[in-house]
């Protein structure tokens, strides 16, 4: 029996700290149940200020970054900045760690390791716990004087890093698309690596990131999950593997050329789906929720089926980084959530 998850998401205003509190003000009202912020430097104005800011407006919404990274910020740092946000808003703020790849790949550095994540994971759940942590080449342990218990998830595609992230998270968000394969190999990844640890494999909840076209024009709709596809392949060529996929098409290094500065993050989603118009419904179908309310929810009830994800992240594509309030978040929690329930409840 499918469960009904909490839901959140990760696009605001972000003009300033303040319609961002105003955003995530409206988002509590509409009963969403966490507000994520993206942490991309060269994008986006400070996290951490924006949810101080968010914090202050809200009563009930869960807050936290969603994603931060070890290459752009140390750890300790980091676990200052939420736990500063958690005295603010305590019980309802969550940490994730995820490599980095946009964010770091804009000022010209590389992604974070499995092992550099799992070192940046373990350090920053020491300190939010309050512990006295070892830190390298450091004359004593450090410790977190502010500490505050934040859980602090990973979000993660790739095998090596959700067995990882079972290991040593406190949840991880996998980004593997919507196809039943991906999926249930993701889940059972993360409780490989729990198992791995001596951990109850229950014990770290498990969430999803599903990129999310709501868009009512299905032509349009069709070809931006084609380029969410084609982003997926791009970083994770091995996500074609369970569903018995094939890529098709001109090599994704030779289209990649057209596209800035990849797949998911294109200017114009429409035109990078035009360039992977070779790529079958069945690929579409697998990568992306898209279409109407009423398709979205019929997607959403078959990718959670009977999986144990507590937590879904519907990231809307095209993806807004700067102007007004987006009307995203009224029409996701008015005409799909609902539609969602009562899928559930019949």
């Amino acid at each position: 029996m499918t469960v009904m998850p909490a839901f959140g998401v990760n696009r605001f205003d972000f003009t300033s700290p303040s319609a961002f509190a105003d955003d995530v003000a409206r988002a509590e009202r509409l009963g969403w149940d966490y507000a994520f912020i993206p942490s991309t430097p060269l994008l986006l104005r400070d996290p951490y200020v924006n949810l101080a800011f968010a914090a202050e407006r809200t009563r009930r919404i869960g807050l936290g970054p969603l994603i931060v990274n070890p290459v752009m910020r140390h750890p300790a740092v980091t676990a200052s900045s939420i736990a500063t946000i958690a005295g603010l808003a305590p019980g309802r703020t969550m940490l994730t760690y995820g490599a980095g790849d946009t964010a770091v790949r804009l000022v010209g550095r590389r992604p974070a390791t499995v092992a550099a994540l799992a070192e940046a994971v373990t350090l920053a759940k020491g300190l939010l716990s309050g512990e006295e942590v070892q830190v390298p080449a450091a004359a004593r342990p450090a410790r977190l004087t502010h500490a505050a218990p934040v859980p602090v998830w990973v979000a993660a595609g790739g095998p090596r890093t959700l067995r990882m992230a079972g290991r040593v998270a406190d949840g991880v968000f996998i980004r593997v698309g919507r196809h039943p394969a991906n999926l249930r190999a993701a889940i059972d990844a993360v409780r490989t690596g729990a198992r791995e640890a001596g951990r109850e494999p229950d014990r770290v909840r498990i969430g999803a990131v599903f990129h999310t076209v709501l868009d009512d024009d299905l032509e349009r709709a069709s070809l931006i999950s084609r380029s969410m596809a084609a982003g997926y392949y791009e970083y994770s060529p091995q996500l074609f593997d369970p569903p018995g996929f094939a890529w098709n098409g001109p090599p994704v290094e030779e289209l990649k050329a057209k596209v800035w500065p990849d797949f998911h993050h294109a200017a114009d989603l429409t035109e990078s789906g035009r360039v992977v118009s070779f790529l079958p419904d069945e690929v579409a179908d697998a990568f992306a929720l898209y279409g109407t309310p009423a398709m979205i929810a019929e997607q959403l009830e078959r990718a959670l089926g009977d999986l144990p994800i507590s937590v879904v992240v519907a990231h809307p594509m095209p993806a807004p980084l700067s102007g007004g309030p987006s009307p995203y978040i009224e029409r996701f929690a008015t005409e799909v959530i609902p539609r969602l329930r009562n899928r559930l409840a019949s």
